[in-house]
């Protein structure tokens, strides 16, 4: 019973967070990447397809981790699981984001020099 509780909390607030940050992080890139790329249409490219990436590669984590989830036995563990879990996926989302500022604060740099 706490095991599917906890899956209930976790696919929940995971999700959402995914997908609300994925929605988020594709509206605030669209100026980005016009200000560091020149071409509207490759940036509404890019934008797209760091977006589907972005997805699956969180989602996906976010299935596997049900995966390796250890039985819970009590309400405390419930929120000690969840809670790692979640935070786990937090900072995922984090590093993502910030992978993909350098990586295209790069391209940019890469680009005016020549």
């Amino acid at each position: 019973m706490f095991n599917i509780v906890s899956y209930l909390i976790f696919l929940t607030v995971s999700s959402y967070m995914t997908v609300d940050v994925g929605r988020r992080c594709f509206q605030a890139g669209k100026s980005y990447l016009e200000y560091l790329i020149h071409d509207q249409d490759m940036c509404l490219t890019i934008n797209r397809i760091l977006l589907g990436c972005y997805y699956l590669l969180n989602l996906g984590y976010i299935a596997v981790n049900l995966a390796f989830w250890d039985r819970v036995n009590s309400m405390e563990q419930v929120i000690a699981v969840t809670a790692i879990r979640i935070g786990s996926i937090t900072m995922i989302l984090c590093a993502l984001h910030y992978i993909n500022i350098f990586a295209l604060y790069f391209l940019r740099n890469k680009l005016t020099l020549k």
